[in-house]
């Protein structure tokens, strides 16, 4: 099979993600701290894929090991970044801070080897990533306003789908703008653990399962943790339709 990319899936939990980006045509090699999301990502890639239980610094840091990849996708993990660590003081202390760390292994990478990055993380990694954009889960189509930030590296540009115009699918007439993601947001979202028809569904906190897997288009993993945790696989399809049309633009220039 001859494959798109070989993407780097830095941090990559159970493998929401790495699916997209295999459904997109990549091969995907998905590293983790982690060893018990070994048996769910690979449910996520099948034959497409690999599972290495390592720290994502020192793999970045293998020469060697990294001539093997076009791309990367990068997930530090959000928890010193969230919202609740900077609201509760000292919470955010027992948790890592590695934007910065893969940051600069990866942009080494890249100038040797000529791959481009994502980094992903949560809203409250804004001041901790370097012009970020702002995806929304209503992008898509789903229903939900779940929200994440992309930095892309290595030369890559990336493109956020354009607002509708308005009256349009998704806007609704005078829907709210959100200064977020420059979307409208025509539907209520349930407050996590409150869901109720005719709302969006939230991801985080303690939604019911059924929902928020349904959203997110995740069944295969083993726990609602994980799923909170993870980008749905048709982000991962995004980042890597962004990766095929800035190589194109490259091959055409």
């Amino acid at each position: 099979m001859t494959f798109t990319e070989v993407v780097l899936d830095g941090c990559c939990c159970e493998g929401g993600g790495a699916r997209g980006l295999v459904q997109a045509g990549c091969y995907v090699v998905g590293v983790d701290t982690d060893a018990s999301c070994r048996e769910g990502y690979l449910r996520a890639v099948g034959d497409c894929g690999e599972f290495v239980h390592a720290d994502i610094r020192d793999v970045l840091a293998d020469i060697s090991f990294m001539t093997r990849f076009t791309s990367a996708s990068l997930h530090p993990p959000c928890q010193f970044y969230s919202w609740m660590s900077q609201c509760r003081p000292g919470l955010a202390a027992g948790y890592p801070d590695l934007i910065g760390p893969v940051r600069e292994l990866a942009q080494a990478w890249a100038g040797r080897a000529g791959g481009v990055f994502v980094i992903e993380n949560v809203e409250g990694a804004r001041s901790w990533l370097r012009n970020p954009v702002t995806m929304c889960m209503h992008m898509f189509g789903r229903p939900g306003y779940r929200h994440r930030l992309l930095e892309a590296g290595g030369g890559l540009t990336l493109y956020p789908p354009v607002p509708p115009p308005a009256g349009q699918p998704f806007d609704e007439g005078n829907a709210r703008i959100d200064r977020r993601c420059g979307w409208p947001h025509p539907v209520p979202a349930a407050k996590a653990g409150h869901w109720e028809p005719g709302k969006f569904v939230s991801v985080a906190g303690h939604e019911r399962k059924e929902q928020v897997f349904s959203v997110m288009e995740i069944g295969w993993m083993s726990s609602r943790d994980k799923v909170k945790e993870a980008i749905p696989p048709y982000l991962g399809s995004w980042i890597a339709g962004q990766v095929a049309s800035w190589r194109a633009g490259q091959e055409a220039a």
